[in-house]
This record gives structure tokens, C-alpha cells and sequence, in this order.
């Protein structure tokens, strides 16, 4: 991309998570829910002397994508790393249960979930945990019905339940910046040891689970640039497509064959992956 349309692009990732609800609906469309001012905070951070935010950093926008009735749910990466606690993820989840009772009364409405998370809040452990296995029911749920379509732009990627979640959507979108795994690099090492994750490789992190990886080895479905009338168009074209035969969450057996055939008794590298699970997923 040349300097110049660098410079024109209205970067998705640079966003906040109203500004991108609000930049995924038809203009005009956008209507927040259970916005700031219903004060729907956490209750135990400030238990814990931490800052509170009236939203729990989660916009849940109800309004049109190429004039279907479409519910957004973006998650404020910048507000506690984007994790999940019982707020957070009871809106969510709610947002999601009512757009199935929508489709049970005829009403089509369809769902797309921003996912900037590290996955649940720790400071708020089985109640956060509780709240994501919520969502995971309420995906599969809504998908019989009208697509759920993911999306992770970045910066902050889509890690720990919050990424079984993003694997249980219809389609699944994501930059090349973002990033998926259950765990984060730093984990991997903490646990594992640095001989079996070098958190300081960047190219190797980005390599292994960024967007273009990701999209190769058919963990998400496609690989966009940073600009987000193209992230919007994805999501328009996913909608379009409807309900897929197959979920990827029902191939399984698929990806997990694919995995056995990793040689683990060295580092793999992205080219590795990528024909390992081009050859087991055609």
C-alpha cells in the first residue's frame, strides 16, 4: 500500500469499540443498549481499589447492516485488556438470546461479535468463566438461525474462552495485525518454558497465529487490510452467504487430525502449519 492511501484509510483498528458499531451498521442505523449511562459496571473491581467503566467495555448496538435488522457487540480492548467479567459478558449474551427470541417471532436479525480479548477477568475468575460459556451457548443458538459473524482487528487479538467463542461463529474475520490462540504468547512461555514459546519473536508470534495464518489453516475465513469499509464489506458478503452447511466447530475431527500430524519435537514453523492443514482440510 502506497504512502498515500495510507494516509486515506480509515484504519478499523485504530477505532474504539463504539466507533466501530457504529462504522459496521447503515448510517443512521445505530442504537446503543445498555450503553454508559444505565451504569452497568462491574461490581467487584472497585472491590479491589480498580477502576470501573459505566459499560463494562462492552457496546452492544442494535441497528441495520445492508438494511437487516443486525445487533453489534464490540468489546473495548483498551478498558482491562478487553476481558470478560459478569457485566461484559452478560451483555453479550443477553444481546445474543434476544436476537434468537427475534428470529423464533420472524424476525431475521443477525449478529456480529468484535472480539478484542484476552479472554476472561481474572479478577472476577468463575463468574467471567460463567459468562463466556453463556455466549458460547447463545452462539450456537443464534447460528441455526442467521449467521453470527467474528471479527479481530487488533491490537489486543482474541485469546483464552473468548477465542472457543470466536471459533463457534459462522464466518470469522480478521486483519492481518490481529491475532487467535486459546493462549497468549506469554503464557505459553510461562507455563512451557521459553524453548517451547519465545514470547520476543514477533514474527513467529504473528506467524503462528495472526490473520493471514489463521485464514490459511481455516481457522477464520478471511484476511482483510486494516480499512474498515472493507471490513464491513467482508461482513456484508458473510451475511449474504447465510447459515454455512458445515460450522466449523462441527469439523472437529478435521482440525484435530491436522494437529496429531505436527511434529513436536521441534519448533514448527507457519509454512509447516500451513501444509499440514492444507492437506487435511480440502
Amino acid at each position: 500500500m502506497s504512502i498515500d492511501n495510507l494516509l486515506k484509510r480509515d484504519s478499523f483498528i485504530e477505532r474504539g469499540a463504539r466507533s466501530r458499531a457504529q462504522a459496521l451498521l447503515d448510517p443512521g442505523t445505530f442504537r446503543e443498549l445498555a450503553g454508559p449511562f444505565a451504569r452497568l459496571h462491574s461490581p467487584w473491581l472497585a472491590m479491589q481499589n480498580l477502576v470501573t467503566q459505566a459499560d463494562d467495555g462492552v457496546v452492544v448496538a442494535k441497528g441495520k447492516v445492508a438494511g437487516h435488522p443486525t445487533v453489534v457487540l464490540a468489546i473495548e480492548g483498551a478498558f482491562q485488556g478487553g476481558s470478560m467479567g459478569e457485566i461484559g459478558a452478560a451483555k453479550i449474551a443477553g444481546a445474543l438470546e434476544l436476537a434468537l427470541r427475534d428470529n423464533e417471532r420472524g424476525i431475521p436479525t443477525q449478529a456480529v461479535i468484535v472480539f478484542e480479548t484476552g479472554g476472561v477477568r481474572l479478577q472476577e475468575a468463575n463468574l467471567g468463566l460463567a459468562g463466556i460459556a453463556e455466549i458460547q451457548s447463545a452462539i450456537v443458538a443464534l447460528r441455526r438461525h442467521r449467521p453470527v459473524i467474528g471479527i479481530s482487528a487488533g491490537t489486543v487479538g482474541c485469546y483464552g474462552g473468548m477465542s472457543i467463542a470466536a471459533g463457534l461463529c459462522s464466518y470469522f474475520v480478521m486483519t492481518r495485525e490481529a491475532r487467535l490462540g486459546l493462549n497468549g504468547p506469554q503464557v505459553i512461555e510461562q507455563e512451557a518454558g521459553v524453548t517451547e514459546f519465545d514470547a520476543r519473536q514477533r514474527a513467529l508470534i504473528w506467524g503462528l497465529t495472526g490473520g493471514e495464518q489463521r485464514t490459511a489453516t481455516h481457522l477464520a475465513d478471511a484476511c482483510v487490510e486494516d480499512d474498515t469499509a472493507l471490513v464491513r464489506a467482508s461482513v456484508i458478503d458473510f451475511f449474504a452467504r447465510g447459515v454455512p452447511p458445515v460450522h466449523r466447530s462441527d469439523r472437529t475431527a478435521d482440525f484435530l487430525a491436522c494437529l496429531d500430524r505436527v511434529d513436536t519435537g521441534r519448533q514448527a514453523t507457519a509454512q509447516d502449519v500451513r501444509e499440514l492443514y492444507a492437506k487435511g482440510l480440502e
